[in-house]
């Protein structure tokens, strides 16, 4: 059956792939014919992915991108990528007043410099192959609204959105494509944590015009979207996912 979303004959990298978006980015990826190779730090919950994954083939490596050689680590066991989602990420709540160099620089790490430098690091080494896609998971959060307590988060995503379109203009000679995911509040089990009371998630969710949050799946589907042959012609992008929440 014709299908331009396949990934079929792809090998696909995803980072962060214990859990959230990158799972269910793993996952979905594998139910359309990829071969997926799943990297995060925890190596329990990466064979808990690898067990879901449909198909032969997938692998998983154990690495650490909060550290550069642990980027340079993760690469050189790589096969030839036809995709590279760039998912890895960690959230958390800040006031400007509690900022410090250490909270800056340890969310900065993981949100900001990993994805840099794995797709510095990727394109070095010839990994990614022509054509071949990279996918940034960035965020609604401070390029379209911004929201009290998320200043550090905010701009570490829209660092990586400035990243992908500049990128985007450096690598299309390669024939490698970059884009970006920016969803606005997905039900993960990063934001079930997040210290706010059932009040404040509901005064939250009333100013979504869809009346409720995202899901992980529905990120999932833009990203593979994105990963294939059907946006063989798209660089540069950033994909909003929002639930009309910018609407307002």
């Amino acid at each position: 059956m014709y299908n331009p979303f396949s990934l079929a004959n792809k090998t696909i990298l995803v980072t962060g792939a214990s859990s959230g978006i990158g799972q269910t980015t793993a996952i979905e990826c594998a139910k359309m014919g990829a071969r997926v190779v799943l990297t995060a730090r925890n190596e329990e919950r990466l064979q808990a992915t690898l067990r879901q994954l449909e198909g032969i083939g997938h692998q998983y490596i154990l690495a650490d991108l909060s550290t550069e050689e642990g980027i340079k680590s993760l690469v050189e066991l790589l096969p030839p990528l036809d995709g590279c989602v760039n998912n890895a990420g960690v959230t958390g709540l800040c006031p400007v007043q509690t900022i410090s160099a250490e909270k800056l620089e340890q969310m900065q790490r993981v949100n900001l410099n990993a994805p840099i430098l794995l797709t510095r690091h990727l394109v070095k080494a010839k990994k990614m192959n022509n054509p071949s896609s990279i996918v940034f998971t960035a965020s609604a959060a401070g390029l379209y609204r911004v929201s009290t307590g998320n200043a550090i988060y905010a701009t570490t995503k829209c660092g990586i959105d400035a990243f992908m379109r500049s990128a985007a203009l450096e690598l299309a000679g390669k024939g490698i494509r970059c884009n970006s995911v920016n969803p606005a509040m997905i039900e993960t089990d990063a934001i079930r944590h997040l210290p706010v009371t059932e009040e404040e998630k509901q005064q939250n969710l009333a100013r979504y015009p869809m009346k409720r949050y995202g899901k992980p799946e529905e990120v999932a589907y833009a990203i593979i979207y994105l990963l294939s042959d059907a946006s063989a012609w798209t660089t540069g992008t950033g994909l909003k996912l929002d639930g009309g929440l910018t609407l307002n």
